[in-house]
């Protein structure tokens, strides 16, 4: 009985999570997937190695989009962005919004940034690439702050602009924020090589 109740649970009560393929390898270990009626676990896993690997990727795109000064600590506000987001993304692309949104984190996170090496009182930078939970972190965060910064002093409501920002993320577009912030990263990172 409880297999069963697992199987028909679907994000949000419309989409399922689990036709939803992640196609890079890397990043497919720490995007998770379970099936919840709803997105949200209390921070059950928080303080733990690792357990945000074990969060839905919806919730943490939710926990994202809250760490800005009109969403801060406003889950339910924030929670129904994305909802209202993914029917506008379904409704566009006539596609799973799940799986847009995997398409769009995948083409968001970038292979290798700059750090900053000491040699006596010089500091040097040097490319280094990214573990694909940093890959995974610094996608969701340029997604979410390129939607805020999109929505503030716009007439588009958050939830319009974080439906086009995964559109365009998705499509691997210049337009959009994220994408253009990693290319900025690998740019760099390049140079520094």
């Amino acid at each position: 009985m409880a297999e069963e109740y697992t199987q028909k649970a679907l994000i949000f009560g419309k989409y399922d999570p689990t036709e939803v393929i992640v196609n890079d390898g890397g990043l497919a270990k720490y995007i998770d997937l379970t099936p919840t009626n709803v997105p949200h676990s209390g921070g059950k896993h928080a303080n733990r190695w690792f357990g945000k690997s074990k969060l839905s990727i919806v919730e943490r795109l939710i926990n994202n989009i809250m760490r800005t000064e009109k969403y801060t600590g406003k889950k339910m506000k924030a929670y129904k962005a994305v909802s209202q987001a993914f029917d506008i993304i379904a409704a566009r692309t006539k596609k799973n919004p799940i799986q847009v949104l995997i398409e769009g984190l995948e083409n968001a996170a970038p292979r290798e940034e700059v750090t900053r090496l000491q040699f006596g009182g010089i500091s040097v930078p040097k490319a280094v690439d990214i573990s694909p939970q940093r890959r995974l972190d610094i996608a969701l965060r340029n997604l979410s702050t390129g939607v805020v910064n999109a929505s503030q002093k716009n007439k588009k409501a958050i939830h319009e602009c974080l439906a086009d920002e995964i559109i365009l993320a998705s499509k691997g577009e210049m337009t959009s924020y994220s994408v253009a912030k990693k290319e900025e990263i690998e740019r760099v990172a390049q140079s520094a090589r």
